[in-house]
Parts: C-alpha cells; structure tokens; sequence
C-alpha cells in the first residue's frame, strides 16, 4: 500500500520539485497538486491522505489557517522560504518544517520520518525484518539506494565522488564532505583529503596506507595520528 500524499502550494515551479523528489520514492504516491488552498483542503477533508506539503504563504487562506480546518488526522509537512514561522508551526504539531529552496538530503529526512509515522498508524511491524541503514545518493538521473554496511570506501574527485562497494561503484555530483556527514562516525572516518573508509572493512595498515580488499588507500599526513588511533584502539 502507498503513502499517499497531497501538495499545496501557489508557485508552480515549487510542485514540480517536489514532484521530481517524489520520483525516486516508489513506495509514495502524491493524489493531488493544487495551487488554491480551498480546493486543497476540499481534496483533503474528502479523501483518505496520508500527508500533505503545505506552503503558508497563499492567497485566500494561509497554511496556518488551513490546518486549523482539517478534519481528518492527515500529517502536515510545512514547505516554505521562511525560517521564521518554524516555532508557530510545530505549536500546531506539523510533521516537519522544510525551507525552500529544499536540499534533496532533507527532503528524503522527511520522508523517512513520514514512512515511520505511516508504519507506526498502521500498526506495521518491522521489526521482524532486517532493515539495513542507507544512504540515497544521485546516480544518472536515478536515486540509487544503498546500504551502508556495503559501502566500503568513498573517494572525493573535485567536484564528484565515488562510492565504492564490493560489487559496484556508483559516481555522483556531490562533495566528499557532505556525504561523510550522512554517514554514521563510528563506522566511518575521514582519512585523507579525498577519502573516507569504512573502518570495519580494514584489512591492514602498513605505514601510511590502508589496505581494503584489493583497494591500497593512503592516510593523509594531518589525518595519520588519528586514524591510526581509532583503527588500533
């Protein structure tokens, strides 16, 4: 069953963003876009949605004003290009606040937290399964999922990088730096200007080189004493 999902807000350019985004989510279906707040809250109030992004700044009726009028229990993710509202709007329990123009990363943020909110309503129970932590990351035009546990090294290459598995390695328009941060730091480490290595996948350290499968990487001068401290801990 999808997570269905509504988008209101009166700049066309702002719905096809988040139509783009929703793209690369299989498991999300949005049922509605509109630009008139009234015939948004109609939609809403009539059919089953599971959550709906919602602009404050409209004609007719704010989105403030339109919370106040939703009957059902939908979740209310609150897009918009002001910072300032962010304390009005968790007063009147919103999902989540997202700041225009939206980053990618904390769109998908928000989605996970309404995926949760989802299995949580619907009584959905995982965990009896196993679910790998992953990271998204932009690939030809597609999101390509993938699970951290394979993540063996990622490589910083100017303006791109590469994230390298056992089975594949993946090149994305992104900088090293911003996606070391989407990694977990007890599993991950920064050890060179252009590379970062999962610390479990280590098989040998000979002077300033680590070794990882077939994959020789060297530790950066400013970075030796550090890294050689966390991995022979």
């Amino acid at each position: 069953m999808k997570i269905k999902c509504v988008l209101i807000d009166d700049e066309p350019l702002a719905i096809r963003v988040l139509l783009n985004y929703f793209g690369n989510f299989s498991d999300f279906e949005v049922i509605g876009t509109f630009n008139n707040s009234l015939e948004g809250l109609e939609f809403i109030n009539s059919n089953n949605v599971d959550a709906v992004f919602l602009d404050i700044n409209m004609p007719m009726m704010t989105g403030f004003e339109l919370i106040s009028l939703i009957e059902n229990k939908t979740r209310v993710v609150i897009t918009t290009a002001f910072r300032e509202f962010a304390a009005e709007s968790y007063d009147l329990e919103v999902l989540d606040y997202l700041v225009k123009p939206i980053p990618l990363p904390r769109f998908i943020k928000c989605i996970h937290k309404i995926e949760a909110e989802y299995n949580l309503k619907n009584n959905i129970k995982i965990e009896n399964h196993h679910i790998e932590p992953h990271i998204f990351i932009k690939v030809d035009k597609k999101m390509m999922k993938i699970n951290i546990d394979e993540i063996l090294f990622v490589e910083g290459m100017k303006e791109y990088i590469k994230v390298v598995t056992p089975e594949k390695t993946y090149i994305t328009h992104k900088s090293l730096t911003s996606l070391t941060e989407e990694l977990p730091t007890d599993r991950f480490m920064r050890i060179h200007k252009s590379y970062t290595i999962a610390l479990n996948k280590v098989k040998s350290i000979e002077g300033n080189r680590i070794q990882i499968l077939s994959y020789t990487i060297p530790i950066g001068r400013n970075y030796s004493k550090e890294v050689k401290s966390k991995i022979l801990e």
